[in-house]
Formats: C-alpha cells, sequence, structure tokens
C-alpha cells in the first residue's frame, strides 16, 4: 500500500523530492470537458510560492506548472491529467552539515527508521515542497467546485499571541493571509524579532466552505468531517484539527450548542456544516493549528547517526512562520475532498433529489 495517492474517485499522486530535478502530480478520474487551463493552475501556485516576502523561505522558485496529458482545446478529456513543476533553486550544500544528524522535531529520524535510507536535501519527500503538486491538482478540484457553485477560500486567523479582531477574510488581500488589517503593523514587528533571533511561531488557520451542496459524506467510515480532518493532518506541520465551534464548547450546555430550525433554516452554525459526516446545506468551517517549524537557527541538541548528542544549527532558507503560506495548501486539500465527495454521491444517489424542508 502506498501512501502516495489521495482520493477513491478523483484521485492524485504524487511524486518529487524537494530537490530533486521536479515535482509532480497525476490527476485521474477528472470528469470531461471542464475549461482548464495551465493558468487556472498558475494562480493558486502563486499564492503559495516561496520568497514572496521576508517571512517566508527565500528560495526562488517560479513553480511555473506545465500541463502534459489530459487536456485538449482548453477542456479535460476524462484521462489522466499529468502535471510537472521543476525545481530551479536547490541549494543542497545548506544541508550538508545534516547529512549524518537528524533535526528535532523533523521526519529525518523516522524516514531513516523506515526505509534505511532518505534524502537529506530539503528534507527530500517529507519537505513541504511537495505541498506545489496539491495545489495544482487543487486547483482543477476548484474548478469543478465553481461549475457547481461551491467556493472554497482560507486565512489566517492568529499568528503567535497575535489574534484577529476583525474578520474581513472576504477582502483579503495583505502579504501575511491575515484577516485582520489593523494587526499588520504588530506582526511586522513580531517577524522582524523572530528574523535576528533566529526562531519561529506557529499559527491558526481557517477554512470556510460556502455554498456545498446537501448529503456529502458516507458514513460510518467515509464521514465527510473525518475526510476533511485527514486531508488537512495530512499538511506538514499541523498538529490539530476542528470543524465547527469548538472553542468554548467545554462551557456551553447542550441547549446552548445545538443547531435549532425553523422554518426558514438553521439558527446558528455550530456544527460547522456537517451533521453526522453528512453536508446539511450551511457554511462548513474548519480551524486547525500548525506548529512553530522546528528548521531554525537557534542552537538546540539532537543526535547523530551513531546515537550521539551533539549541537544542532539548522542553516538554509525556512520560514518564521509556516502557516502563512499553508492557506492555499489547505483550500487545495479541502477542494480535492469535496470533489470526491461530490462524484461519490453522484454516483450512488443521482436519482434522489437531495434537498431540506426548508429549501
Amino acid at each position: 500500500m502506498s501512501g502516495n495517492t489521495f482520493g477513491k474517485i478523483f484521485r492524485v499522486s504524487t511524486f518529487g523530492e524537494s530537490h530533486g530535478p521536479a515535482m509532480g502530480c497525476i490527476l485521474d478520474g477528472c470528469p470531461p470537458q471542464i475549461d482548464l487551463c495551465e493558468k487556472d493552475i498558475q494562480k493558486d501556485l502563486d499564492r503559495r510560492k516561496p520568497g514572496q516576502s521576508n517571512v517566508t523561505t527565500q528560495r526562488k522558485e517560479d513553480d511555473s506548472v506545465e500541463i502534459l496529458s489530459g487536456v485538449f482545446e482548453g477542456k479535460t478529456l476524462g484521462t489522466p491529467i499529468s502535471m510537472i513543476i521543476y525545481n530551479k533553486d536547490q541549494k543542497s550544500k545548506d544541508y550538508s552539515n545534516i547529512k549524518d544528524v537528524f533535526r528535532p522535531n523533523h521526519a529525518d529520524i523516522t524516514y531513516q527508521a523506515k526505509y534505511g535510507h532518505r534524502d537529506y536535501r530539503g528534507g527530500g519527500r517529507a519537505s513541504a515542497r511537495e505541498t506545489v503538486n496539491w495545489v495544482a491538482a487543487g486547483a482543477v478540484a476548484k474548478k469543478i467546485l465553481k461549475n457547481e457553485g461551491v467556493s472554497v477560500f482560507g486565512f489566517v486567523s492568529e499568528i503567535g499571541k497575535i489574534k484577529a479582531e476583525k474578520f474581513d477574510y472576504e477582502n483579503l488581500k495583505n502579504k501575511y493571509f491575515f484577516c485582520d488589517e489593523s494587526k499588520l503593523p504588530q506582526l511586522d514587528s513580531m517577524f522582524d524579532g523572530l528574523i535576528k533571533e533566529g526562531n519561529s511561531v506557529g499559527a491558526k488557520l481557517r477554512i470556510i466552505v460556502k455554498n456545498c451542496p446537501v448529503g456529502l459524506g458516507d458514513p460510518v467510515f467515509e464521514k465527510l468531517d473525518a475526510n476533511l480532518a485527514k486531508a488537512i493532518m495530512t499538511i506538514n506541520a499541523v498538529k490539530s484539527v476542528s470543524i465547527g465551534n469548538t472553542d468554548d464548547l467545554l462551557e456551553l450546555k447542550g441547549s446552548e450548542v445545538r443547531d435549532e430550525m425553523t422554518s426558514s433554516g438553521y439558527s446558528s452554525n455550530n456544527s460547522g456544516g456537517i451533521l453526522g459526516g453528512i453536508s446539511n446545506g450551511d457554511d462548513i468551517n474548519l480551524n486547525f493549528i500548525i506548529k512553530p517549524t522546528s528548521s531554525i537557527q537557534t542552537k538546540g541538541k539532537t543526535i547523530n547517526k551513531d546515537g550521539e548528542e551533539v549541537d544542532i544549527e539548522v542553516t538554509g532558507r525556512h520560514d518564521p512562520c509556516v502557516g502563512i503560506r499553508a492557506v492555499p495548501i489547505a483550500e487545495a486539500m479541502v477542494s480535492l475532498v469535496l470533489v470526491d465527495h461530490l462524484l461519490i454521491n453522484k454516483a450512488q444517489c443521482a436519482d434522489i433529489e437531495q434537498k431540506l424542508p426548508f429549501e
């Protein structure tokens, strides 16, 4: 069993290492006659690519995508769509000093233990560079969802100790994907300090799905919320995922948290748009937390391949907050899950009118 393929019907298989020649993916199960060109994919890749500010890794990659198959005359054929993105700015020498050393809180030691051989350059396949493939495939999924009237968008709601108080996420244009523009001076000051210190912080992000159709999700082992949680947990450095209102869940009573219904619809959305593992037509709200990156210049302790204790100071180009570039990645993963469930639902329940009594 390989862990390099995601999805049931709408399936993406990826390949490539951080410092290898290229990254790429094969997307199978895409419906035919979907309008698609490289520009559709490139706009999301440009949101994810490194080197766009002083608080993201300074690795310079064009992340230019090339569609090799599955599209003809601007439309999908229904055959596998293969895409490739060439790596151009690898600096493998930055990692020569950790060839025989395991970075704390990284996959180095587990990859070595599992496979007995690993690509230490930039983390190899464990690198977040892999996510460029997910964003490429997710851009195709977004096109399909747009045709169904479904939109998926994300933003950063908290970085370190700085929390958004205003949620103007629909007009989000700032460099940190942060939804509260008034907090940007504080963030700039915090990042200046982190860069000088050679340290990092974590972040909390939110994804919102609007106009999701009713009926997506297959209990008991293919619940929509379970699959969404798995998709988000696949993202590098994610440590927790929640769906719906969980911030005050322990302080609220059942009478306060239940989403009562009226003839005109739900009175609240504490469930986050999913009931019993099936979408209920309301907005899907998903939150997740990304830990501080462990690739930092602050000196620490670890062991080498011989089990000897050594000091480590990671050089190279790293993000003081990896959560910033995770926004388009999370949008992509959520979109892949939704399209997969959409196709499964159409295959199973094509003859059933799926509507709510108050619609």
